[in-house]
């Protein structure tokens, strides 16, 4: 269990960046005076809502894909491929906030940084599978 200390931190640091998104979704919120349920109204709460949304959506495919990664080739390398997701993340979100064009190099960080997770655990998976 020890070899993934890592993956498990990093698992755990995802859920602190989505808490930290919502509350600043929760925050634009009341700043801009458009309250819950509401979600539209005002470009900074919409880019808010959506930078949070897409990393939700993103987290199904994120996640299985580091953790399997970690048990068939290294949990290391899964935990600094997770720790450059999240800094990819968390780009995309500070860059979604101050201009959505700005999302841009964030979400090619966390893109590469998921497909290398995915793909590796997949071919992987595939290669002991059919050997």
């Amino acid at each position: 269990m020890e070899q993934y200390y890592g993956v498990a931190i990093v698992t755990l640091l995802c859920g602190l960046v989505l808490f930290g998104m919502a509350i600043t979704v929760a925050r634009t919120h009341s700043a801009t005076g458009i309250l819950a349920p509401r979600m539209t109204g005002d470009p900074r709460l919409e880019q808010a809502i959506r930078a949070h949304s897409n990393t939700l959506e993103w987290l199904p495919i994120f996640l299985p894909s580091m953790w399997l990664f970690a048990i068939y080739w290294s949990a290391t390398w899964a935990a600094i491929f997770g720790g450059i997701w999240l800094v990819g993340r968390i780009a995309y979100f500070v860059g979604y906030l101050s201009a959505p064009l700005k999302r841009y190099p964030g979400f090619f960080i966390q893109s590469v940084a998921t497909f290398i997770l995915l793909l590796g655990a997949l071919g992987r998976i595939l290669f002991l599978w059919i050997s």
